[in-house]
């Protein structure tokens, strides 16, 4: 599993000897699963992803929780089940509480994707979404050590100047339970928050880290040696030739989110530059690069 784990991290598959971009499943394999959960995360393994990306956010009672959104009500029944608690922050909820809401119905119900509609996603396999739970942070690295899998952990915290106690608490605890399912080498954290990535850059140098950006600092590769990560994440619009030269050049990872058309999927997994590509269709660029199970 080591070896897998260093092999991914470096971009390269164990199941070939050419170099190729790893397959990060966002969220799981959400266009046919519901986001954050461990149906999602299941799918992209049995997909033949390399690994998928999640969203971690502290609860009431300081528990990790996967969710992307700071409220609960886009991807559970919360707005039902508790009519008084609007506006359902994440922040207000105990776990105790969120493992009483369905975090797969939605999903049924909305056919984000439309592949419901399609029959990609068979109506039976759709059904069983119905009672889907938020998985705990725990939960989520427990099943990825179990599959062999990689995951690049989002910490959801606000980009501030200063490191706020709640993100140091949430750094904090990642990192122990990163350290206690001994997965150290299977996964990357990035977060939008400077502070937070500084602060673990000196706590857990063993684990690689990435600044998140929906825009590029002036100067990427001063920023991101200030940081002290190991990589950028880069809205895939941002990318460039300038960039993807400059970054590689100076021997950071680059992995782009979230590619979904085809003719990008194409595009960026031809550029041996480029790490990773996260994707809410893993089965699209598995089909492009030749790699589905």
């Amino acid at each position: 599993m080591i070896i897998m784990a260093t092999l991914l991290f470096a971009g390269w598959t164990n199941a070939s000897e050419h170099f190729t971009p790893l397959i990060i499943a966002h969220r799981g394999a959400r266009s046919l699963a519901p986001e954050n959960t461990l149906a999602a995360a299941r799918l992209a393994w049995r997909l033949g992803a390399d690994g998928w990306e999640l969203d971690v956010r502290m609860t009431k009672d300081g528990e990790l929780i996967l969710m992307h959104d700071e409220t609960l009500s886009r991807t559970t029944n919360a707005p039902s089940l508790f009519p008084d608690r609007s506006p359902w922050l994440v922040s207000n909820f105990t776990l105790e509480e969120i493992k009483t809401l369905d975090a797969g119905s939605w999903f049924v119900e909305q056919d984000p994707y439309g592949t419901i509609a399609s029959g990609e996603v068979p109506p039976e396999e759709a059904a069983n979404f119905r009672g889907e739970k938020v998985p705990t942070l725990k939960e989520a690295l427990t099943l990825t050590k179990e599959l062999g899998f990689w995951v690049n952990i989002e910490l959801k915290s606000r980009p501030s100047f200063v490191l706020s106690p709640q993100a140091k608490d949430l750094a904090n605890r990642t990192v122990a339970l990163i350290r206690e399912m001994g997965l150290e080498r299977n996964v990357l954290i990035s977060s939008f928050d400077p502070t937070i990535l500084q602060y673990l850059a000196a706590l857990a140098p063993d684990i690689p880290t990435a600044l998140l950006v929906s825009s590029l600092p002036a100067d990427p590769v001063s920023y991101l040696q200030a940081l002290e990560v190991n990589a950028l994440n880069p809205r895939y619009d941002l990318v460039n030739e300038n960039l993807l030269q400059t970054l590689s050049k100076a021997g950071f990872k680059i992995y782009i989110w979230t590619v979904n058309e085809p003719e990008d999927l194409k595009r960026f997994s031809s550029d041996p530059r480029i790490t990773g590509i996260i994707t809410d269709w893993p089965q699209r660029l598995l089909s492009i690069l030749g790699r589905g199970k």
